[in-house]
């Protein structure tokens, strides 16, 4: 091409001349260089910022820095650097991803059909009941299809109060669902196996064999994989249990949660087009039929030695020696308080 036809180009497009050499030399577009971005502010503390980041690697992952906690870090330590949390929140992610401290995983949505499964986990929480503060264990199940919610509070985490809040889940939705997916409960799981194999507890296989459920299990450390319950925890404690709950005692904050959970069924879920209770309404005819009667949960053997130890006027305390009744009486306590096990003592 002749600089005339060069130079008439460059008018009729409007293009620099280094522009249409380039196109004659080449139909494919060289690679454009990024412009380099000089960060006065954020410069200087990408050392310190570096320097902590590094550290991380020998921590627990749960207990690695985050942006926010870097940037108080700075603020506290090096003041002379003064620089914004937003700078800084950008900058971290990316550090950490080319260091290898954050894998960017890609996660597809799942769908659910009705009854198919609900998720079950324990959270923590506080309530003041008769004005005395204590720490309590919810129990959670959710259903992955509706988004119903069933909690209840416990003193401790135990067997008994794992088993029988099932029981009160299922009377809750109307039914039972046809997995239920837990993370790796002691209640539940005596070993773990490869991969979600896992070695269940007797009673645990008594449990769910009398409701006719099967179980699944997460992998170690993955809680993301029962995202729902999670999920569902949190925006149950953000919501009804802030401020600190006040109630006389546990069953009238557990009338409370109930409460709580039935106003939760008048929500729509993000993306949904119907409300909560709607859904679960949709969902009972799809669950399992609850079983005639409720599983035997208190797991006591009376030996012949115990038998003995009624005529010698022994003791029975639980737990933790809270309550001392005679061995006669205790069949009763089992029975109404569906005790999962007594310990026999003597006195004197």
């Amino acid at each position: 091409m002749s600089m005339e036809s060069e130079r008439s180009a460059e008018l009729q497009q409007s293009l620099e001349c280094t522009a249409v050499r380039e196109a004659l030399t080449s139909a494919v577009p060289g690679e454009r260089k990024a412009a380099v971005r000089v960060k006065p502010k954020l410069g200087p503390a990408i050392t310190f910022i570096n320097t902590i980041l590094e550290a991380d690697r020998k921590a627990p992952r749960k207990q690695r820095h985050t942006a926010h906690r870097i940037w108080r870090r700075l603020c506290e330590e090096r003041p002379d650097l003064e620089v914004s949390e937003p700078t800084v929140r950008q900058f971290v992610p990316d550090r950490k991803h080319e260091m290898g401290l954050t894998g960017r995983e890609t996660f597809i949505p799942q769908s659910y059909r009705f009854g198919e499964e609900a998720q079950v986990n324990w959270y923590e929480a506080y309530a003041d009941l008769d004005e005395e503060r204590q720490k309590l264990y919810v129990f959670c199940m959710r259903s992955m299809a509706s988004g119903g919610a069933f909690h209840r509070a416990y003193p401790h985490a135990s067997r008994q109060a794992f088993l029988e809040a099932h029981e009160f889940a299922f009377h809750y939705f109307g039914g039972v669902f046809a997995t239920l997916r837990y993370d790796n409960p002691a209640s539940a799981v005596k070993k773990i196996l490869r991969g979600h194999q896992r070695e269940e507890t007797e009673r645990f296989i008594a449990f769910r064999s009398h409701w006719g459920f099967q179980s699944d299990f997460c992998n170690p450390a993955r809680g993301n994989e029962k995202w729902g319950v999670e999920g569902e925890g949190g925006y149950f404690r953000r919501n009804h249990l802030v401020p600190v709950p006040k109630a006389r005692n546990l069953e009238d904050l557990n009338g409370q949660m109930l409460e709580a959970s039935r106003e939760d069924e008048r929500r729509v879920i993000s993306g949904r087009n119907t409300t909560v209770g709607e859904a679960m309404r949709l969902e009972l005819e799809h669950l399992l039929p609850s079983a005639g009667e409720g599983f035997r949960l208190a797991a006591v053997h009376f030996s012949s030695s115990i038998w003995r130890l009624v005529e010698v006027g022994a003791k029975v305390v639980y737990p933790a020696g809270k309550w001392c009744v005679d061995v006669a009486s205790a069949f009763s306590l089992v029975r109404h308080y569906r005790i999962p096990f007594v310990r026999a003592v003597t006195r004197g």
